[in-house]
């Protein structure tokens, strides 16, 4: 039986990937983020929420910078809390999601030579220098489906494995674990060779990979793709400012926005007021449809479907279904399926605000990703069949029967 699993946080934003990992079991033990910002609504919001602080702090500042743990005293420093965090657990994991603007389609799109692009490459760094016993990769996913990315990744994968370790890795869509939000994102995981030897994984794995159907991705879906996509979610509808429309039938109320708005109490919550105001063209935000979000820019939710991806920055704006203004963090938020007692702090600026909800992994998500590592570590010697979502016993190689 697993007892306690310590975490290292990497790329930890305002920590919306941290918290799904710590709501399932896992204890953050050390939060790493350079942008002073971040890091403080971080720990605004753990303490509103009673969250205790992590064992080992804050990395700030300098010490943020991930490069900066590569070498010198801070590489040291590492080592050492790793070594200590080794002595009171069963597993010490890495987390984190390197920023992806160099890796997206509708971003700066520059790849593995963009300045956030070669911090992939210093976070695997930083796994094959420290070895934990596992760890978790998350990026967009332009660095999975775009061709000139993609070499890129199966350059990480092929390091990875010379770090010793055994990969599995599969698209996820948010929607999937019950987030109002279409939102693609690859996920790689890495468990040790000689943690994967420890629990009796020795001889399933010949090629330093996982087949998917002995890790358990599928564990915490609610709603396959398939399902959802094949709906007959309503269309678009003339923008009406305090409107009422009536949920429609036949489809997943509890992925639509307007069912997360209720649910997080979002015009009472205390980020109910913090959005942008326009300081002209009010026009605009009258004239496009409810649901309408076909543009790059100006997108209107429609409040009986899910949200396109939640992604505040590069001149991307989206709108209320029925009023007329941007969302509020509040909103945006709750599209992200974080608890409705998770807040921002009220001093942070607005654009720091809609930037980290817009980075960050949705909460349900996160929850989804810990559950399936955290089973698979806790049931070492049985087969997840994904298609049927049941557990079977598998037969035993004949060197460990």
């Amino acid at each position: 039986m697993i007892n306690n699993i310590k975490i290292f946080s990497f790329f930890a934003g305002c920590g919306f990937l941290d918290l799904g990992f710590e709501d399932t079991g896992f204890e953050i033990v050390y939060v790493n983020e350079i942008n002073p910002s971040y890091l403080n609504a971080y720990r605004y919001s753990r303490t509103l929420m009673g969250y205790s602080p992590p064992e080992y702090g804050y990395s700030t500042a300098e010490e943020g910078n991930i490069e900066y743990l590569l070498e010198g005293e801070s590489a040291l420093n590492l080592w050492y809390l790793i070594q200590d965090a080794r002595k009171s657990s069963d597993f010490v994991g890495f987390i984190g999601g390197p920023p992806c603007p160099d890796f997206s389609v509708g971003g700066k799109n520059r790849g593995k030579y963009g300045d956030q692009g070669k911090l992939s490459s210093s976070y695997v760094e930083l796994i094959g220098q420290h070895q934990p016993d596992f760890f978790v990769f998350e990026n967009v996913k332009g660095l999975y489906k775009t061709q000139k990315h993609r070499l890129f990744f199966e350059q990480l994968k092929a390091q990875l494995n010379e770090f010793g370790y055994i990969l599995t890795e599969h698209l996820i869509n948010a929607m999937g674990y019950g987030v109002p939000q279409n939102r693609e994102r690859i996920i790689l995981i890495g468990f040790s060779k000689k943690l994967m030897n420890g629990l009796g994984w020795s001889g399933y794995f010949k090629k330093d990979s996982i087949p998917s159907i002995y890790f358990p991705w599928n564990l915490s879906i609610i709603y396959p793709k398939e399902q959802v996509f094949s709906l007959p979610w309503p269309s678009n509808e003339p923008f009406g400012e305090n409107s009422v429309i009536p949920c429609p039938d036949e489809i997943i109320e509890e992925l639509t926005v307007e069912y997360w708005f209720n649910q997080n109490n979002v015009n009472h919550h205390p980020n109910a007021q913090n959005y942008f105001k326009p300081r002209a063209g009010l026009q605009k935000f009258l004239s496009i449809a409810e649901g309408d979000d076909s543009r790059k820019s100006y997108k209107r939710l429609h409040r009986w479907r899910y949200s396109p991806t939640a992604c505040y920055g590069n001149n991307e704006v989206h709108l209320h279904p029925y009023k007329a203004r941007r969302l509020s963090a509040a909103e945006a938020l709750a599209i992200q399926s974080l608890p409705k007692n998770f807040c921002l702090p009220e001093q942070m600026s607005l654009t720091d605000m809609f930037k980290v909800i817009g980075n960050g992994v949705p909460y349900l998500a996160s929850k989804g990703i810990a559950n399936s590592i955290m089973t698979f570590l806790s049931h070492p010697i049985q087969l997840w069949n994904t298609e049927q979502d049941s557990v079977y016993q598998l037969e035993l190689p004949l060197s460990l029967a």
